[in-house]
Parts: C-alpha cells; sequence; structure tokens
C-alpha cells in the first residue's frame, strides 16, 4: 500500500460538480492498493496516520498528530500510486490490486480512522474526481506499507 499523507487547512473533493467530501484542518489522505496487501497493512496505515506526529506544537515543532489537534481526514483511493515507471514514458498499474480487492481495502482504511475518533470524508471509489487541498506548510509524506511494516 502506497500512501500520500498532505496536512491541510481545508480540502474536498468533487464530482460531477457536487462535492463530496470536505474536511478543515487536517490530512489529505491519498491511498494506492496494491497487489497482496491485507487487514495487516490496513492497521498499520491507520495507526501510522493517526499517531503520525505533523502539526506544530506551541514550539512550532511538528510534535502533534491529527488526533492530538481534533483534526480531520479525507482519504482519496488513488491506484496511480502503485504506477511502475522503470520502463518506457507509459506507467504500467500491473501492481495496482483490482478494484474488488481494492476498494473494501480503502474502506477499511477509513473504517479504522474513525474507529480511533477521527472524523473522515471520503472521495467516490472509481469516479473521476477533483481533490483540492491548501496544503499546510507545505507537508506532504510518502508511506509505504509492506506485510505489515512501514518501509519508508
Amino acid at each position: 500500500m502506497r500512501i500520500v499523507i498532505q496536512r491541510v487547512s481545508s480540502a474536498h473533493v468533487t464530482v460531477a460538480n457536487a462535492v463530496v467530501g470536505r474536511i478543515e484542518r487536517g490530512y489529505v489522505v491519498l491511498v494506492g492498493v496494491g497487489r497482496g496487501d491485507d487487514q495487516r497493512d490496513v492497521d498499520t496505515a491507520v495507526r501510522k496516520i493517526s499517531e503520525m506526529r505533523l502539526f506544530p506544537d506551541d514550539a512550532g515543532r511538528m510534535n502533534q498528530s491529527v488526533e492530538d489537534v481534533g483534526g480531520s481526514v479525507l482519504v482519496v483511493s488513488q491506484f496511480t500510486l502503485q504506477a511502475d515507471t522503470r520502463r518506457g514514458r507509459r506507467p504500467s498499474f500491473t501492481d495496482a490490486a483490482d478494484a474488488g480487492v481494492a476498494e473494501p481495502i480503502v474502506t477499511a482504511v477509513c473504517a479504522g480512522l474513525e474507529g480511533r475518533g477521527l472524523a473522515v470524508a471520503r472521495g467516490s471509489f472509481g469516479a473521476r474526481m477533483q481533490v483540492s487541498l491548501v496544503n499546510e506548510g507545505p507537508v506532504t509524506i510518502i508511506l509505504e506499507v509492506v506485510e505489515g511494516q512501514v518501509l519508508s
């Protein structure tokens, strides 16, 4: 599973000119599900997203988590994070999980975050979406979760 976390002051996702998810302060979390990703990866990702300290404390140091600041999370499925660009000019997406596998995993990530008390907004799985955000900092973190372990 490849995940991009962006600390935002606000964000929303639109499908067919209708806003389907909106947050204020928190994270936009882009989730790319790969072949072989499972519940272990979900559990690891949820814990890491919830506990990662990307918000400043009173001294200005990134020392508070999204949980600590009462933030929200906007989760958007993004299979293109699984792109393999090593050969040629067109990315290959053969490492991306099929939609029937990926959608329940993205749903499980959302449920896990909600289970930790976070307000979660969502994109629409498989839809053509427009994501608008104000990246605060900017702060952008990339996670790679494989077999229940964070590799980056």
